[in-house]
């Protein structure tokens, strides 16, 4: 997968069938989106091309805004090479671009900037300055400069549209098994495994720690099951989120209990996908009162593994 920064039209580029948009998360709605783009430029012996931006809109747009994200630079460009995407490029979301007006858009960016023949977006897309053009306007610039748009109606679970900032409130509420459907996955956090205070061995329930990664979405403190990935393996697990206030509130961390295994994992990078909440976070009144909870939430943590592994349309049951 190619991966270009600023526009960069090229006579080698045969038939740019073309995408728009952020793609945070990388859910049902963006799938259906790329699935159309990528089957569109096979059919034509073209590209299959994402136009994305960097940095997010909205870090200009609305700097006050603490946005947070689903996935990672890196995560999201695994996924659209996954999902045969030829081209990724990257344009520079500066406030002199956001002063491009709709027609300036339309031709610096869609037909000198990167050949659009055929545009496949949201039927609520908006672009410009001040979000000012719509879709009539893109079809009437797509008749002007010869390329095809293909409005797409959104993705709906249960009636409702399946968004990014949907999917961040439902993971901040703690709501992962609905972030699940919503994402068609489980929502996992990646980092390298840290050295701890090694409480969770006093307890005897070791832990692999993990640094909470800055600008991600992070559901509430409290107890999870889940599944880490570590060299092709998918081990499951029970995690904590928190500062371990029974025992004076330190560093926010994730803490991972491998069930069944113990594996030395320290400097390792692990993905960890969260499953289900198990319960919130609170203070014992003494290590042993904590090591009993600890007893219960693995017995709960198993309960919600076992139930996800027999349910046959459990996104778990697709490729992460």
């Amino acid at each position: 997968m190619k991966i270009s920064r600023g526009l960069t039209p090229s006579a080698s580029r045969p038939y740019s069938v073309v995408t728009i948009g952020n793609f945070d998360g990388h859910h049902h709605g963006h799938r259906a989106l790329l699935d159309q783009v990528v089957t569109t430029a096979r059919r034509e012996a073209g590209t299959a091309l994402v136009l994305t931006f960097d940095p997010h809109p909205v870090k200009i747009l609305a700097p006050h805004v603490n946005l947070m994200f689903l996935t990672s630079p890196e995560e999201k460009l695994a996924r659209f090479e996954a999902a045969g995407i030829d081209e990724v490029v990257f344009l520079e979301f500066s406030p002199a671009f956001a002063a491009l007006n709709p027609l300036e858009f339309a031709t610096q960016v869609l037909r000198d900037g990167i050949g659009t023949r055929e545009l496949f977006v949201g039927k609520h897309f908006a672009f410009g300055r001040g979000r000012a053009g719509r879709i009539a306007d893109l079809l009437e610039f797509g008749a002007q400069f010869g390329f095809r748009v293909h409005p797409m109606p959104p993705v709906t679970i249960d009636g409702e549209i399946v968004s990014s900032t949907r999917i961040r409130q439902m993971i901040q509420a703690g709501e992962l098994q609905k972030a699940m459907r919503f994402l068609g996955r489980a929502y996992g956090i990646e980092g390298t495994v840290i050295a701890g205070a090694r409480r969770g061995t006093e307890l005897g329930w070791p832990t692999a720690n993990l640094r909470l990664p800055e600008g991600r979405v992070i559901p509430p403190d409290g107890v999870y099951a889940a599944r880490v990935l570590w060299k092709a393996r998918r081990l499951d697990s029970v995690v904590y989120i928190g500062k371990r206030p029974t025992f004076g509130a330190g560093e926010r961390l994730l803490e991972v209990s491998i069930l069944d295994e113990r594996l030395d994992l320290y400097g390792e990078t692990i993905r960890v996908e969260l499953l289900g909440f198990i319960r919130e976070d609170r203070v014992f009144p003494s290590a042993e009162a904590l090591t009993r909870q600890i007893e219960s939430d693995v017995a709960a943590a198993r309960a919600q593994l076992r139930e996800a592994a027999l349910d046959p349309v459990s996104p778990l049951h697709s490729q992460s």
